[in-house]
């Protein structure tokens, strides 16, 4: 199924993907932009299934004394539900122009130099944000899951993260700074972002911004996949 894409309109206020309740920890929200838009995939290029066992330790493997415990691995399916009220979102980065594939914007100007990084994605936007802080640092438009093979929706923790990976599943296809969220191959990672291509479930966004999303994440930090949920974000502030 392929949509009509039009250059979706690079919007100032940016609205949020979520719904539910995470058990364990309390600060799951997701925020996308919603510089919506357009719809469109095809043909799959990277990576998913067995991706697991090969590239990544068992997540029973016991952490060593005084490192942080990896977190659990989950699967597509298993995506956590959110709590929309978790996350205050406090400062939106202005985006003037349309918004196409292959298009990002990185600021981290007047953000906070430390604090919990949450990234959302939204499907039916084909946006990701990332919120350090409550303040929205990065926003790229995205690829994400051919029609038989979605991307998994709900809150999955980065798991692993590798640089330079290779997909073991696609014919060796590069990853670049991949970033594990499910134990069957769903990343977030770096791609050629044009309009008709899709992904084997995974989120692809423009190299240059994989490898600045890739810097400010830690093992653990949360991810957030919704299909158009919002979130009221008109209290928050607009950046430049």
């Amino acid at each position: 199924m392929r949509a009509k894409m039009a250059g979706f309109p690079k919007g100032v206020g940016t609205k949020a993907a979520i719904g539910g309740v995470v058990a364990v920890t309390i600060l799951v929200v997701g925020v996308s932009i919603g510089r919506q838009g357009f719809g469109g995939k095809a043909a799959p290029e990277a990576a998913t299934a067995a991706e697991t066992a090969a590239a990544a330790p068992s997540a029973s493997a016991a952490a060593p004394p005084h490192s942080p415990a990896k977190p659990a691995e989950l699967r597509s399916d298993q995506g956590m539900a959110v709590d929309p009220n978790a996350l205050r979102v406090k400062r939106v980065l202005k985006i003037d122009g349309p918004f196409r594939h292959g298009d990002y914007a990185w600021d981290e100007n007047g953000a906070p130099k430390a604090g919990r990084v949450i990234i959302t994605v939204d499907l039916r936007a084909q946006t990701l944000s990332v919120f350090r802080d409550g303040y929205e640092i990065g926003a790229a438009v995205i690829l994400y899951g051919a029609t038989d093979k979605p991307s998994p929706k709900g809150a999955f923790p980065i798991t692993q993260k590798v640089a330079d990976y290779y997909s073991r599943t696609y014919n060796n296809a590069p990853m670049p700074y991949a970033q594990r969220l499910t134990s069957d191959g769903v990343f977030i990672h770096g791609s050629d972002v044009q309009w008709g291509r899709g992904t084997h479930g995974c989120i692809g966004v423009p190299t240059p911004f994989a490898q600045k999303l890739f810097g400010v994440t830690k093992i653990g930090d949360l991810v957030v996949i919704t299909d158009g949920k919002m979130l009221d974000v008109s209290q928050a502030k607009v950046n430049g």
